[in-house]
C-alpha cells in the first residue's frame, strides 16, 4: 500500500476516534447530569458539551504530536507510525472518558487550549512576517555589496542580464530600478482611476438609491468579478481590450501596439472594482442611521443628506478600501505579463509597453537560476522596494483613519 494511500486512512482513522470520543463523552455527562435531582448547571461546573470539545482537541493534539515524533525517529515505518498513532489517540479519549466527572473543570482546560492555539497562531504570523523581512533584508544586502543602492534607486536603465563567463561580453548588466518603479506607479494609478470612481458610485447607489431587490440582483453580479482568475483577465486584455485600444488609435492616425499600460491598467481597474465597491458599500452601511433621519428631519435631501453627512462618516473606511485596492494593483502580476509586456521601457506614455516590480521579480527568479548572481539577488532588492511601498501604504491608511474618525459620545 502507497505511503498516500496509509496517510490518508491515517487521517480517518484519527478523526473517526475523535468524533466517536466526542459524541461518548457528551452523551456520558449529559446522562450523569440528567441522573442528579435539580438543575444541572448547579451541580456540574462545565457544560457538557464542553467535555467533548475536550476529547476532541486532546486527540487531535496526541495524533500530531505522535506523528511529528515518529516522523522524526522513524521516518520510514509508516505501517508502524500508524497503528502507534491510532493507539495514542484511542488512549487520550479513553483518559479524557475517564475524567468525567461533576467537578472537572473541563471548560477552563478548554479555553485555556483556545487562547493558547490562537496564541500560537498569532505568534506564528508574527514571525512569518519577521522572516519574510530579515530574509529580504539579508539577500538585498548581498545585492547592495555589488550594486550601490544610490545607482538601484536611481538608475535609469533596467538590463539585468548579467555575464555568466569572463569572456562574455554584452551583458555586464544595468540594474536602475527607476523604469520598473515608473511603470509600477503608471499601471496602478490607471487600475485606480478606473476603479475608484466606478466602485465608490456602484457602492453610493447600491446603498443609499438601490431598492432591495436591485440590490439583491446588481451586488452578486459585480461580485461574481472577484472570482475571476487573473489569467482570465490577462487573456481579456491581450485579446480584446488591447486589439480595441489599437485599432481606436489606429483610424487617429497613432501607432499603439497591443500590449501598453493603458490595457493592462484599464483591465486592472475592471478587477478591483469589487474590492472598492463591496468595502465601501459594507462601510457606507455601517453609518448610524440617527444621522441619516437627523438631516432628514433638517430638510436636506438625499444628495446632500450622502455627500455632507453620511460620505465624511464613512470616509476612513472609503479610504481604507482604496488603499487596500492600490496594494491589491500593485502585487499583480499575470494581467501585467500579458498585457503590457517586459519590457522596462523609461516613459510616462499609457500607450507603450511598461513592466512592473511584481512582473520583473518573477523573470528573475524563474528558469532555474543561481541565487549567488547579481542578477537573482536584483529580486530580493525589488521584493525589499516592494514591502517597503505597501508598508507606506498601510502607514499612510492608519494615519488617515485615525484623523477622520468620529468617535460617538454617545
Amino acid at each position: 500500500m502507497e505511503i498516500i494511500q496509509l496517510y490518508t486512512l491515517l487521517l480517518i482513522g484519527v478523526l473517526s476516534i475523535g468524533g466517536f470520543a466526542y459524541n461518548r463523552n457528551v452523551a456520558r455527562a449529559s446522562v450523569r447530569a440528567l441522573r442528579q435531582s435539580g438543575p444541572a448547571e448547579t451541580r456540574w461546573h462545565s457544560h457538557p458539551n464542553y467535555h467533548g470539545y475536550l476529547t476532541g482537541w486532546s486527540v487531535a493534539l496526541v495524533g500530531f504530536g505522535l506523528f511529528i515524533i515518529f516522523n522524526l525517529v522513524f521516518p520510514n515505518q509508516v505501517a508502524l507510525q500508524t497503528v502507534s498513532i491510532l493507539l495514542g489517540t484511542s488512549l487520550a479519549g479513553l483518559l479524557v472518558f475517564k475524567k468525567i466527572a461533576p467537578a472537572f473543570p473541563a471548560r477552563i482546560y478548554t479555553e485555556r487550549f483556545i487562547k493558547t492555539t490562537l496564541l500560537a497562531l498569532s505568534g506564528l504570523a508574527i514571525l512569518t512576517t519577521f522572516g519574510i523581512v530579515f530574509s529580504l533584508i539579508f539577500e538585498s544586502l548581498r545585492f547592495f555589496a555589488d550594486v550601490p543602492l544610490f545607482d538601484f534607486l536611481t538608475g535609469l536603465k533596467w538590463s539585468p542580464q548579467t555575464a555568466l563567463r569572463p569572456d562574455q561580453v554584452g551583458s555586464s548588466g544595468a540594474f536602475g530600478a527607476v523604469p520598473v518603479l515608473l511603470g509600477t506607479f503608471m499601471i496602478m494609478a490607471i487600475a485606480i482611476g478606473v476603479a475608484g470612481p466606478v466602485g465608490l458610485m456602484i457602492a453610493i447607489y447600491l446603498s443609499e438609491y438601490a431598492s432591495r431587490r436591485m440590490r439583491a440582483i446588481v451586488k452578486p453580479i459585480i461580485e461574481i468579478l472577484a472570482g475571476i482568475p487573473t489569467v482570465v483577465f490577462g487573456f481579456f486584455a491581450l485579446l480584446t481590450v488591447g486589439p480595441a485600444i489599437r485599432n481606436l488609435t489606429d483610424a487617429l492616425g497613432i501607432a499603439v501596439p497591443t500590449q501598453s499600460a493603458l490595457s493592462a491598467g484599464v483591465v486592472m481597474g475592471v478587477m478591483i472594482i469589487p474590492l472598492i465597491s463591496s468595502l465601501s458599500d459594507d462601510v457606507i452601511n455601517a453609518v448610524p442611521r440617527s444621522l441619516r433621519d437627523g438631516a432628514y428631519a433638517l430638510g436636506a435631501t438625499k444628495s446632500e443628506t450622502m455627500k455632507q453627512v453620511i460620505f465624511p462618516s464613512a470616509l476612513p473606511g472609503i479610504m481604507a478600501a482604496f488603499l487596500l485596492a492600490i496594494s491589491r494593483a500593485i502585487g499583480e502580476t499575470m494581467i501585467v505579463v500579458m498585457a503590457a509586456g517586459r519590457a522596462a521601457n523609461l516613459t510616462g506614455n499609457p500607450f507603450e509597453s511598461v513592466t512592473t516590480v511584481t512582473v520583473q521579480i518573477v523573470a528573475l527568479l524563474t528558469g532555474g537560476p543561481e541565487f549567488d548572481s547579481t542578477k537573482t539577488l536584483a529580486a530580493f532588492a525589488l521584493g525589499l522596494v516592494l514591502f517597503a511601498i505597501t508598508l507606506i501604504l498601510n502607514i499612510i491608511a492608519l494615519r488617515t483613519v485615525r484623523k477622520y474618525r468620529e468617535v460617538s459620545l454617545a
